[in-house]
């Protein structure tokens, strides 16, 4: 298997699991999705890509609608997509992307946290060199072999094809996410759910004494309501 399926294993980890801000994100991505795009779902993919993953979060419907009713009114903040760098203790290059309609206030928070972690805020460009930009979509497994898709879906983009005990995962690049979700539907094949995810080029191993220090900042990072995905290049333990 490649790094992919080694990256969305690592990150199965009970501390992502225990993040308990699904909706509160899902949220803030349909306001920017409907900014973006209008309410309309058909003719919005983003749109569309947000609704099936609160689907697949069993976000109700109530709350979905309300969320895009609300997007659509134009005194509702935008929220601002803002990508932030540094580095951890020992070295550790860790990417941070929030969502804001405050970049004062997310920017001050962040800070803060490094500081007080003994981490350093990084420049722009700082780290982001050493992670993959990757989308991925999950499908049920009902029907579909994976290999096959793979060999299929390899013109379209496709870099790693696996199956986990939920689904077929499809990787590819970032900018591979449209024609891949196109030609998905195209097929009639369901999207459970889909995204995009950073996956460190290389990763460090650290003791248990540095996995502490490090995970220190991480926990305090993603307890920000601003901040949506916390990426790291420490090896994760497999716990």
């Amino acid at each position: 298997m490649g790094r992919a399926f080694e990256f969305r294993k690592g990150r199965k980890m009970k501390r992502w699991a225990a993040m308990a801000k699904t909706f509160t994100r899902i949220g803030k991505d349909i306001v920017m999705a409907v900014k973006e795009g209008g309410p309309n779902p058909e003719t919005n993919s983003r749109l569309r890509a947000v609704i099936q993953n609160a689907k697949a979060a069993n976000m109700p419907k109530d709350n979905v609608e309300r969320a895009i009713k609300n997007a659509s009114n134009k005194d509702t903040a935008n929220y601002k997509e803002i990508l932030f760098e540094g580095y951890a203790p020992h070295g550790i290059a860790i990417l941070i992307e929030t969502a804001s309609d405050n970049n004062n206030r997310t920017v001050a928070n962040i800070r803060s946290y490094f500081n007080k972690c003994n981490g350093t805020m990084g420049t722009q460009g700082s780290v982001e060199f050493m992670f993959d930009h990757t989308c991925n979509f999950r499908i049920p497994k009902e029907g579909l072999d994976a290999e096959e898709l793979e060999l299929e879906f390899i013109d379209f983009g496709a870099e790693e094809v696996f199956e986990d005990e939920d689904g077929i995962l499809i990787y590819a690049p970032f900018n591979s996410f449209g024609t891949i979700q196109k030609e998905l539907e195209n097929r009639n094949i369901e999207i459970l759910s889909s995204g995009f995810e950073r996956i460190p080029q290389i990763t460090k191993k650290l003791n248990a004494e540095q996995i502490a220090d490090v995970e220190k900042l991480i926990e305090k990072i993603e307890e920000d309501d601003d901040v949506m995905n916390v990426y790291h290049t420490m090896e994760e333990n497999e716990e």
